[in-house]
């Protein structure tokens, strides 16, 4: 399998799941308080919101290679 086949299909699966989840989260950890053992974190959840279109050309882009990638031109 060729890299651009690979990298169609990395695009096709990026695109489905960011159109089936609009949102990234994430959880970052702080440390708010350190006083010898005593440690106090603060976990903050994150959302970053993606736009639908993103995925969308993303797999637009996926497809566009699978079609064109197997092509040769001499």
């Amino acid at each position: 399998m060729s890299a651009m086949r690979i990298l169609a299909f990395v695009l096709i699966v990026v695109g489905a799941l960011m159109l089936a989840s609009p949102v990234i989260s994430y959880t970052t950890r702080d440390k708010v308080v350190d006083l010898g053992p005593i440690e106090v974190t603060q976990e903050d959840k994150h959302r970053v919101p993606v736009p639908p279109i993103l995925g969308g050309i993303a797999v637009v882009a996926g497809l566009a290679l699978l079609v064109t990638g197997g092509r040769r031109t001499a």
